[in-house]
């Protein structure tokens, strides 16, 4: 590595073209900004790691807003009614060298309810020097008053080519050598934050490894052998429902997390389930290397058994258990699936 400073700020985006997975936003707002039709309120919500903030700021600076007229606030330490009223003191103050101050409020959905009042007042009657920019990952957590008062955005989880894409960009960058099977599970544990992406990737090339693959992310991630995963899969398509356990019991006892263990089945039975509909591959290839695809094409079963398994994991995904049987739903789920009649 070339520096010491994380990817997800060494390299977050500085222009709108720039910007991520997120074109139904970055597109209203450059229209907005060339037509001149400047709100005095936004909302950005989704995800973390989907680019609110960082979208808030390149707002600000096409603006105009120097450095010294954007003030961000993290709401999380920021919460009561004393810094609000401090707030709506504040905004009248002049901005420095722009036409506009801009506020970005983050995590803006943990603010006390005084404090959402108080906000409530400013945008109601907002100086016109001011433009508020409010980021959060709990939408339903806002007052309605909060929300009608401003223009909102909803951010999107980022597709998995995207940030495939956005890796090769910084491996590029950085002058790495890395298998491209290996950036694409980083991508598909990442679940749509292009920041989670970006960190795992700065703490895989952290571990000093020279050779830098699939196994190596695996490993950091804690997640078992590849041949594992598909070894119980096939087998639970063979309906070999005792070896499929006996498998699944010694990954467990590694120390595997069940529900990291149930995406990565999720991951093939998906996968599995798309071929069955279209053989080129076309619907996977950003997520399995050829080599996979072929082997997955081979594996057997049918679209009806892919179905149900999907369902199956996905429930068991969402039920809550102790930790001390904390595999158990997963467990459950792979005896449904290895004796499901299709």
């Amino acid at each position: 590595m070339t520096s010491n400073t994380v990817f997800y700020r060494k390299y977050r985006p500085q222009k709108f073209k720039e910007v991520a997975g997120q074109a139904h936003v970055i597109g209203v707002l450059e229209g907005a900004l060339s037509k001149n039709r400047i709100a005095h309120a936004y909302l950005f919500s989704g995800p973390r790691g989907t680019g609110k903030t960082t979208t808030a700021r390149i707002f600000a600076h096409e603006v105009g807003c120097a450095p010294e007229d954007i003030i961000e606030i993290d709401a999380a330490s920021s919460r009561g009614i004393d810094e609000a009223r401090a707030l709506r003191d504040a905004v009248r103050v002049l901005p420095m060298r722009s036409p506009y101050k801009v506020y970005i409020i983050d995590e803006v959905h943990m603010l006390t309810k005084e404090a959402f009042n108080a906000l409530l007042k400013t945008l109601e009657e907002p100086p016109k020097h001011v433009i508020f920019i409010l980021a959060t990952t709990e939408l339903e957590k806002l007052p309605d008053t909060i929300i009608s008062r401003t223009q909102h955005f909803e951010f999107r989880k980022i597709a998995l080519p995207d940030i495939v894409r956005e890796l090769k960009r910084i491996v590029a960058a950085e002058k790495i050598v890395i298998d491209d099977d290996a950036l694409k599970l980083i991508a598909f544990f990442a679940e749509g934050s292009l920041r989670d992406a970006e960190n795992t990737l700065y703490q895989v090339l952290g571990t000093g490894t020279t050779k830098i693959d699939e196994q190596a992310v695996r490993l950091l991630l804690g997640a078992p052998a590849e041949k594992a995963v598909n070894d119980i899969v096939s087998l639970l398509i063979k309906k070999d429902v005792k070896s499929a356990l006996l498998v699944f019991d010694e990954v467990i006892r590694e120390g595997t997390n069940p529900a990291l263990l149930a995406r990565l089945f999720l991951r093939n039975f998906r996968a599995m389930y798309l071929l069955s509909f279209d053989l080129s591959g076309k619907l996977v290839e950003s997520e399995f290397s050829k080599e996979e695809i072929e082997a997955l094409k081979t594996s057997g079963g049918d679209a009806r058994l892919f179905e149900y398994a999907i369902r199956e994991l996905l429930s068991a995904l969402v039920m809550r258990v102790d930790d001390y049987i904390a595999s158990l739903p997963l467990e459950l789920a792979l005896i449904k699936i290895g004796t499901f009649a299709s």
